[in-house]
């Protein structure tokens, strides 16, 4: 059985980044190798990727996904859009203090505080706590603020620095509710110089859906994997076939590229979903080297990095990290890692 302590570690909560650094490719890069750790600047990652290397991005955008509405009866509600499951159709969660029936019509109110349009409850609860919503068309973007994660102590969009620094310079296809975090250390020049280098830039699109936060109530075996929209382009597809070897940048295109080929048994173009649990044990077909975030202890993401990279591997380098003062989450500082080719 595989258990949620042994992914667990002590992290300082000074350790949780609040805010992102200075300039984007300004945080910290921990490269993780065979034969121990390097300490290095997050633009060192150009010199230490095969020249050949195919870096296969996420190129989803957050949206503005929080909204704030008033019902009829004047309580106070909380929308987090999920999906759109139609034109001017969203799946929410929904928070109020009592459960929003179905026609309920809710005035959305704008980032300063006045009355915005009129939405409505088009389906009750559902098993998931989740309702769908009925929405004007400019209402996401007159309204919605841009969600950031429950361990960044401020209100949503606080800050015009988050507005820009909580999305990827490549971020194009909108839909995602929280940032592929990975992907926010890339600047244009430090594309320019992969590029340069040999490299082949190919983008895939994942939507990272509110599951990426979704802590383990239980043991790995116990867990439940969300689901998860993904689309790769024909030519991405055909770059990841090639041979050459792949890096990813983020988590996200891991689980989008592995899930294809677990569940369609080749890189395949195209749409598809995924709920893939990739955790020590798991066999990679896809991808060869990992660029990513730290991730929250006892968590999936961190179980895919163990299995990526070697389970002692990785714990062995978040314990460095740790003593060393690396910053952690989303607007934190970055790894390298390299597949453990003994586990494949």
């Amino acid at each position: 059985m595989q258990r949620k302590r042994d992914f667990e570690f002590e992290l300082p909560a000074r350790q949780i980044a609040q805010a992102p650094a200075d300039r984007r490719d300004g945080s910290r890069l921990l490269a993780v190798e065979p034969g121990g750790v390097a300490d290095l600047a997050f633009p060192a990652l150009v010199s230490r990727l095969p020249a050949d290397a195919v870096v296969v991005i996420n190129d989803t955008r957050v949206i503005p996904a929080r909204l704030h509405a008033r019902k009829d009866t004047g309580g106070a509600v909380e929308l987090l859009l999920l999906e759109a499951v139609a034109p001017g159709r969203w799946r929410a969660m929904a928070r109020s203090s009592k459960p929003l029936r179905e026609g309920a019509r809710l005035t959305l109110r704008r980032a300063d505080g006045a009355a915005g349009p009129i939405c409505r409850i088009a389906g009750g609860r559902a098993d998931d706590g989740t309702v769908e919503v009925e929405l004007p068309d400019d209402a996401v973007d007159a309204c919605g603020q841009v969600p950031l994660p429950p361990y960044i102590e401020r209100p949503d969009g606080a800050t015009d620095t988050d507005r820009e620094r909580y999305q990827t310079v490549y971020a194009r296809v909108p839909g995602a509710v929280a940032a592929p975090t990975a992907g926010l250390h890339f600047t244009p020049p430090l594309l320019d110089a992969l590029a340069a280098r040999g490299a082949a830039l190919a983008p895939l699109t994942l939507h990272v859906g509110l599951g990426t936060f979704a802590p383990v109530r239980g043991d790995l075996d116990d867990h439940v994997m969300h689901v998860e929209r993904y689309d790769i382009p024909a030519e991405t597809a055909a770059l990841v076939r090639s041979g050459r070897p792949v890096v990813a940048v983020g988590t996200t295109v891991v689980r989008a590229l592995e899930g294809c080929v677990a569940d369609r048994g080749a890189i395949e173009a195209g749409p598809g979903r995924t709920r893939i649990f990739i955790r020590p044990g798991f066999r990679f077909r896809a991808v060869d080297h990992l660029v990513t975030n730290f991730h929250l202890p006892g968590s999936t993401l961190l179980a895919l990095v163990c299995a990526f990279a070697g389970y002692d591997r990785v714990m062995s380098a978040y314990r460095h990290a740790v003593a060393t003062g690396y910053r952690f989450y989303s607007y934190g500082d970055a790894m390298l890692l390299h597949r453990d080719r003994e586990a494949a």
